[in-house]
């Protein structure tokens, strides 16, 4: 299989490629018909695509009604090339090896280890050789997710670990051929959201942990701002002259509705030596009076986070991803019923359907993105099933 792995697609071959790759199962006539590019066009660039390996032909299609020779099919060939995606917490690392249509080549987690400017390269170096080495096609591509700002692919900000004293971009660019993307993790689990998830055109994506970012998606451009800050709802200020956070601000609201402050309250309250989303659902299975009352105030105080990032960017879709509100998907509404604004209404509030791997989605998605030159890309249709 032959692909050219590094190179710019022009813009025509670009508009092909997202034809076939949308409806799945096209003949150059239609893609003609679709582009509104002349058929000698069609043809060569088809021809291109199929050298690369990044299309094949699936067989003879219909006759049109005027008769005349059958079509022959064509479809995306997601096995072309694998792409490499990470998501570095602060605790944690996470790594999938997968195609360009998001399907899983290989996966890996690490648990409660120590992530900070010293180890940060060792386990990423060592990640990447452990799913690089079962890649059978060519690695087009890495992203790297981290908990903070990021501008340019540079680590601006991150709150609580030091990775914003490492220049990762240039130690990965030094050690490794392909492009290197380095990303905010609410920005990429967003970009999951839209390329294989949702329908939608515009969304927010609330990734919430021990801190809320906000990822917004507008026709497949994540806008983040001239200086990469642009989502950080979680240092909105929910009370002015509240609890200190460490972006400087006092009052902040992930300093009042993340998992992490909600997990420590329910420790306190329960006299518990540790909290996690599991524990809360038993908790709330329980109908325990107190850990229902803690949950309601902390959907009242995201409600409020969300209703004002609605009303700045008018999203089609917003997407909460927190394990809590996975496992007891009866907050929504919660949520839903203290978003009152007329703004507010139209908006879509919906759970994850990626879940904690929306992140890892997302640097597949930021590498697809930029390997094939298509922006609006989705495939959500293509993994439905799966």
């Amino acid at each position: 299989m032959v692909v050219n792995k590094y190179k710019i697609r022009e813009q025509n071959e670009s508009l092909v490629l997202k034809g076939i790759i949308d409806h799945e199962n096209i003949s150059r006539a239609e893609l003609s018909t679709l582009t509104g590019l002349n058929k000698a066009s069609v043809s060569s660039i088809t021809k291109t695509l199929l050298d690369d390996g990044l299309i094949f032909e699936t067989g003879i299609g219909s006759a049109s009604i005027q008769g005349g020779r059958k079509p022959i099919m064509l479809q995306f060939n997601p096995k072309a090339a694998a792409i490499l995606s990470f998501d570095i917490g602060i605790d944690y690392l996470k790594g999938s090896l997968a195609y360009l249509d998001g399907t899983e080549i290989l996966s890996l987690q690490k648990k409660r280890i120590t992530v900070d400017a010293k180890t940060v390269m060792p386990l990423l170096e060592q990640a990447i050789e452990e799913l690089s080495i079962k890649a059978n096609v060519e690695i087009v591509g890495l992203c790297t997710a981290v908990h903070g700002i990021v501008n340019e692919n540079s680590i601006v900000f991150t709150p609580y670990y030091d990775l914003d004293t490492v220049d990762l971009y240039q130690e990965l660019t030094a050690r490794y051929d392909y492009p290197i993307f380095i990303e905010n993790e609410a920005n990429l689990a967003s970009l999951g959201e839209y390329v294989f998830s949702l329908d939608s055109k515009t969304l927010v994506s609330l990734s919430i942990h021990s801190g809320i970012g906000a990822g917004i998606v507008d026709h497949g451009i994540l806008r983040k701002g001239q200086y990469g800050e642009a989502g950080e709802i979680g240092h909105s200020i929910l009370y002015p002259n509240g609890k200190k956070c460490p972006c400087g601000n006092h009052g902040c609201l992930e300093q009042y509705a993340s998992n992490s402050v909600l997990y420590e309250t329910l420790a306190k309250v329960k006299k518990l030596d540790y909290v996690d989303s599991a524990i809360v659902k038993r908790l709330l299975d329980q109908a325990d009076e107190e850990t229902l009352q803690e949950l309601n105030m902390n959907a009242f105080l995201l409600s409020v986070g969300i209703n004002n990032i609605i009303a700045v960017y008018d999203p089609e879709v917003v997407v909460i991803n927190s394990s809590i509100y996975r496992n007891s998907p009866a907050l929504l509404s919660v949520v839903e019923n203290h978003l009152t604004s007329r703004i507010a209404r139209k908006v879509l509030i919906q759970n994850s359907a990626l879940g904690s791997q929306a992140t890892l989605y997302g640097g597949i998605a930021l590498c697809c993105q930029n390997f094939l030159n298509i922006r609006e890309l989705k495939f959500h249709s293509r993994n439905s099933q799966g």
